[in-house]
């Protein structure tokens, strides 16, 4: 059986995700309630938590889909924080979380860019 250790990036890779994907649902939520976001920005904050979400998971279990997945997550979060900043008028709350985005799109970029995703003994 293997154990699988995870490094230091990886953990704060996974932390940043689970960053972003709570901001994006406190966000989505607060659209919710006031009405002030159109479908296509709700769908973008959606797609962005539930693929945070699923990357940490992946790098969480050790999946060897883990790296790309992390590529994709960038890919999401980087879109989804330049939409929030046009989208932000000048609410704190969106901008705060176009910032998260960026953060963890930055994370995953370099995770699946080549940081060895886990070191693993016997």
């Amino acid at each position: 059986m293997t154990s699988t250790m995870m490094t230091a990036e990886m953990q704060d890779c996974m932390q940043s995700c689970m960053d972003c994907y709570r901001s994006c649902t406190e966000m989505m939520m607060e659209c919710m309630q006031m009405g002030n976001c159109d479908g296509k920005m709700m769908r973008m904050m959606m797609d962005c938590s539930q693929m945070c979400q699923m990357s940490a998971d992946f790098m969480m279990r050790g999946s060897d889909m883990s790296m790309a997945m992390c590529k994709m997550c960038g890919d999401m979060c980087m879109a989804c924080a330049e939409m929030c900043e046009k989208m932000a008028h000048g609410n704190m709350k969106m901008m705060e979380c176009a910032k998260t985005c960026r953060m963890c799109a930055d994370k995953c970029m370099k995770m699946s860019m080549g940081t060895k995703k886990m070191a693993k003994s016997a």
